[in-house]
C-alpha cells in the first residue's frame, strides 16, 4: 500500500496522541517512520484520494498537532510516496538538507498574502493621474459618449494605465512587507490577483508583521490584501520525499479548504 507523508521532523519528536488519524474515510491511522535523526508523520494512502474538504483539513489538523510539540517540515496536500521504504530512503539520502530546514524553520510560520485592486477605487486613481485619460472621457461625455474609435481608445488607454498601476503596486506591496519578514516566495501567477506571496515570519514576530499588513492598507487604500495564516511554511520547504499524487493536485495548497471539493 502507497505511503501518505504529511511532513518531516526530527527523530526527537515527541510522539502524536494515541488514536490520531488522518486523511481517508475511514481515517487512516497516523503513524511515525523514523530513519536515523529524523522522523517522517505518515498514513496509509486512500485509493482514489481527492482534494476534499474532509481530507483537507485532516492533513492540516495532523500538521497543527505534530507542529504544536516541535518544529515539522510539512508536505503538501496529496503528496505520497510508493511505500515506506521509499520515505525512509529519501531521509536518509537527503539527511544533511531536512536537519538544515529543520533549524531554519524552528519557531516560523508562514503568512500568505494576496492583492487585488477595488476596480471604482484604482480607476479614479487612474483618471486622477493621467491627463491625456481624464481629457479624453471629458471630450467623450461632452459628445454624448463618444464615437466607437473615441471609445476604444479610451478603453485601451484605461486598460494599459491599469496594468501599468498594477506592476507599480505589486512591487509596493512586496516593498512595505519584505522588511516584516524572514524570507519570502513568490507564488504562481493567478488571475484576479496581482500580489500571491508568502513571507516566512516568526512566531513571536506575527504581531509586528501583522501591524505592516495594516499599514500597506492604509497606504495603498485601492488594493484589497487578504491575510491567510498563521499557516506551515509550506512555500519554505523544498520537494520532500514524495509528490503530489496525480488526483489530488488541484488540493495541494497551503490552506486546507481551498479549492476543496465538497
Amino acid at each position: 500500500m502507497s505511503t501518505y507523508v504529511y511532513g518531516i521532523a526530527a527523530g526527537s519528536h515527541p510522539a502524536l496522541p494515541d488514536g490520531m488519524e488522518g486523511v481517508g474515510d475511514p481515517a487512516r491511522p497516523v503513524r511515525i517512520l523514523r530513519e536515523g535523526e529524523l522522523a517522517a508523520i505518515v498514513s496509509d494512502a486512500p485509493e482514489g484520494l481527492r482534494p476534499k474538504r474532509r481530507d483537507l483539513v485532516a492533513h492540516q489538523n495532523v500538521l497543527a498537532e505534530a507542529g504544536a510539540a516541535g518544529c515539522v517540515l510539512p508536505m503538501r496536500f496529496g503528496s505520497v510516496a510508493p511505500d515506506d521504504a521509499s520515505v525512509t530512503g529519501v531521509l536518509a539520502e537527503r539527511a544533511a538538507h531536512y536537519q538544515e530546514r529543520l533549524r531554519a524553520l524552528d519557531g516560523k510560520v508562514e503568512y500568505n498574502i494576496k492583492a487585488s485592486h477595488i476596480e471604482e477605487a484604482v480607476l479614479h486613481h487612474v483618471m486622477a493621474e493621467d491627463p491625456e485619460i481624464r481629457a479624453l472621457a471629458e471630450a467623450n461625455r461632452k459628445a454624448g459618449g463618444g464615437t466607437y474609435e473615441q471609445k476604444l481608445r479610451l478603453g485601451e488607454m484605461v486598460a494599459a494605465a491599469v496594468k501599468q498601476k498594477e506592476t507599480g503596486d505589486a512591487d509596493a506591496v512586496l516593498r512595505l512587507l519584505e522588511p516584516a519578514g524572514d524570507a519570502v516566495s513568490v507564488g504562481p501567477e493567478s488571475t484576479g490577483w496581482l500580489v500571491n506571496v508568502s513571507y516566512l515570519v516568526g512566531r513571536d514576530s506575527a504581531e509586528q508583521f501583522l501591524a505592516a499588513v495594516e499599514q500597506a492598507r492604509k497606504d495603498l487604500p485601492h488594493l484589497e490584501l487578504r491575510v491567510h495564516g498563521p499557516l506551515p511554511p509550506y512555500s519554505f520547504v523544498e520537494p520532500g520525499p514524495t509528490g503530489p499524487a496525480d488526483a489530488a493536485t488541484a488540493g495541494s495548497t497551503a490552506g486546507a479548504g481551498v479549492g476543496a471539493e465538497e
